[in-house]
């Protein structure tokens, strides 16, 4: 007898999402609660995190909360996590969404060349050494920390899941972006080591890698603010893309649910790319 394949195993699971009260997490937050996994939106901006959990609750059903913390902080995520534990009970599941890139962690220039040897404030040597560090610090430290508060009681219940999100910079840096893409390559080799750190305990350990999705954070690269046409870059990015067109947040739904279900019980320290067909694609 076949036996029936399907996510009801999340139901009445409690997840924690970090940096859920932006475009790509409110997609993440209803895709869980559609699953009736309960979720905590865990934000910098307490109040966006909150509005957004009462409006997935009330189209869904399915209870949702929003508190307010820094993955930068870990006494911010302690003080986080015993909310969580009052409202919803014992954590299942993460997901190490927060992150982010900067203009001032960002090149002006794609590369260097022997006629631009005069502009190199606008390259790899005229970075800001702070806006960097923020970057790197915002996207791997706000991955490791919430790992080590939040897991804590899939530990004591001899299971669980944790998804960190990763992105294609982490396989082949993007011009312009080092410290995005650095971060990104130290969150897919974090991934793995955590999955064998953890991998006797029950905690599965896997990343998922967006391709191109439009977020506030990489707009300013890729639409020209004025026009709303696609910059030059934009415009390499579709033509690399074998699909043709930039992610919708709704498209990481299904491999997220995927790796959290139990249907990936033997699943754990990879990273799934989710990107259109990009990272196969040789550009010719």
């Amino acid at each position: 007898m076949l036996s029936k394949i399907s996510f009801e195993d999340l139901t009445g699971k409690v997840c924690v999402l970090t940096g859920g009260a932006g475009v790509i997490g409110a997609s993440l937050v209803r895709g869980l609660a559609a699953a009736g996994v309960k979720t905590a939106i865990v934000d910098l901006n307490g109040e966006a995190a909150s509005q957004l959990a009462a409006t997935v609750e009330k189209e869904s059903g399915t209870t949702t909360i929003g508190v307010g913390a820094s993955v930068l902080d870990k006494d911010s995520l302690i003080a986080a996590k015993k909310i969580i534990n009052e409202k919803l009970g014992k954590i299942n599941f993460l997901i190490n969404g927060a992150g982010g890139n900067s203009p001032t962690a960002t090149t002006q220039l794609e590369e260097i060349l022997p006629n631009n040897l005069s502009e190199l404030e606008k390259s790899f040597y005229g970075l800001s050494i702070e806006g960097f560090q923020k970057v790197y610090d915002l996207n791997f430290k706000g991955t490791l920390l919430p790992s080590m508060v939040f897991t804590t009681d899939m530990l004591e219940a001899g299971k669980g899941g944790v998804l960190n999100i990763s992105s294609m910079n982490a396989y082949k840096p993007l011009t312009k972006i080092p410290a995005y893409s650095a971060a990104k390559a130290s969150i897919n080799n974090f991934t793995e080591w955590l999955a064998v750190h953890l991998a006797k305990t029950g905690i599965r350990v896997n990343a998922i890698a967006p391709g191109f999705f439009l977020t506030n954070q990489n707009r300013f690269l890729l639409t020209d603010e004025k026009t709303g046409e696609s910059t030059a870059r934009g415009k390499k990015i579709i033509a690399s893309t074998p699909m043709g067109k930039y992610g919708e947040p709704d498209d990481l739904k299904g491999a997220m649910l995927f790796l959290l279900s139990d249907v990936s019980s033997f699943i754990t320290g990879i990273c799934i790319p989710v990107d259109g067909g990009y990272s196969a694609y040789g550009g010719v």
